[in-house]
């Protein structure tokens, strides 16, 4: 059992996600210790798996890199909105085609069985292959209750395919996705892994992106990978990677990082309440009269503590980066405005235009 300090246990969560001043060299050294990053289009400073690679490598980091590793490496492939490390792709595939369906998409792809043959050959003939140059030969429809979805039912196909590892995405055009067969891209199924084996691995490369969390959460889906752990004044059972252990008197030390509120490093939210005493509400879906900080807010760590949110806008006809505000939610003193101030200034200059901040930042 290690019992460990909340100081001990921030640093090992922030040093885990890379957010250290150890800053990686390149985006396969994120992406195998991250694990995944998550693809959004939402752009009011740059797109998340866009912003999660420069929070970590800084100026090292061009976007065409990961155009690079994924396209021509294959060093990263996308699944389920997110782009993962090419080292996980085999445990991954295992517990695709293990997945069991929910009853309504087992009766869906019952009901269109001549539809997903006709995908299926399709992509088998002239894939890869847009989804808008697959004709739609459904003859049920599934429900659009969430408003996510048109009327055409190929893209609800091809991702309900692509979870059982029938079909896959091999890259973007424009960013939508070109899908092909999965066995071009994942390869045959040699048996050499079991999904038990798979599941077991992935959670061990989950707790390594975490470094430290809640024992079977849900959230971050640890399972019981890694070594027991207390942490002083919580009451939760937590799992620790050793690894994370063994490298805590190796401290590098803390910076600023500017995250993308859909950045791994957030998706916990009950942790970072547990940890951080920060409470993270995304209000990209609140009404505007309803919205405290801005619709679409960047948390700004310093050090191991959240200090302080975002707002800023990319202007692209003005070509500027628009602070509105820098709500301090922890009071900065001299240097860690300066400190924050540098990095935003940063992030404008890896965006190519000037920073400018409005008369109301507070």
């Amino acid at each position: 059992m290690h019992r460990l300090t909340r100081d001990e246990a921030r640093r090992i969560a922030v040093r885990a996600q890379l957010l250290d001043a150890d800053r990686p060299g390149d985006v396969v050294e994120v992406a195998e210790q991250l694990g995944s990053i998550k693809i959004d289009p939402t752009a009011t400073i740059a797109p998340a798996e866009q912003t999660a690679f420069w929070s970590r490598i800084g100026w090292g980091y061009e976007p065409g890199q990961l155009k690079k590793a994924i396209e021509d490496d294959r060093l990263l492939f996308e699944f389920d909105g997110r782009f993962f490390a090419s080292s996980l792709m085999p445990y991954m595939v295992q517990l695709m085609r293990a997945r069991q369906l929910r009853a309504a998409s087992r009766e869906y792809l019952e009901a269109n069985a001549a539809f997903r043959t006709d995908v299926l050959d399709r992509l088998r003939a002239e894939g890869p292959l847009l989804a808008s140059e697959i004709p739609d030969t459904s003859v049920v429809q599934r429900s659009n209750e969430s408003g996510w979805y048109g009327s055409n039912q190929v893209p609800r196909m091809l991702e309900l395919l692509s979870v059982i590892g029938e079909v896959a995405v091999v890259r973007r055009e424009n960013r939508q996705r070109v899908w092909d067969l999965a066995e071009r891209l994942y390869g045959p199924d040699d048996g050499s892994i079991t999904p038990e084996e798979a599941e077991e691995r992935m959670q061990q490369r989950r707790l390594q992106a975490a470094g430290i969390a809640r024992q079977k959460s849900p959230w971050s889906d640890v399972g019981m990978a890694g070594e027991p752990a207390e942490i002083e004044g919580s009451a939760w059972k937590w799992r620790v990677d050793p690894e994370a252990i063994a490298a805590l008197d190796d401290d590098p030390g803390g910076r600023v990082a500017i995250l993308n509120p859909y950045d791994r490093m957030l998706f916990d939210r009950p942790r970072l309440a547990e940890l951080f005493d920060f409470d993270f509400i995304l209000e990209q879906f609140k009404p505007k009269a309803q919205r405290v900080y801005g619709y679409f807010v960047h948390p700004i760590l310093i050090g191991d503590r959240f200090s302080a949110l975002l707002d800023a806008e990319l202007d692209k006809k003005k070509e500027s980066l628009v602070v509105s505000a820098v709500h301090e939610l922890i009071p900065f003193d001299d240097e860690e405005r300066e400190m924050v101030d540098a990095e935003i200034r940063d992030l404008g200059e890896w965006l190519g235009v000037p920073v400018v901040f409005a008369s109301g930042r507070r």
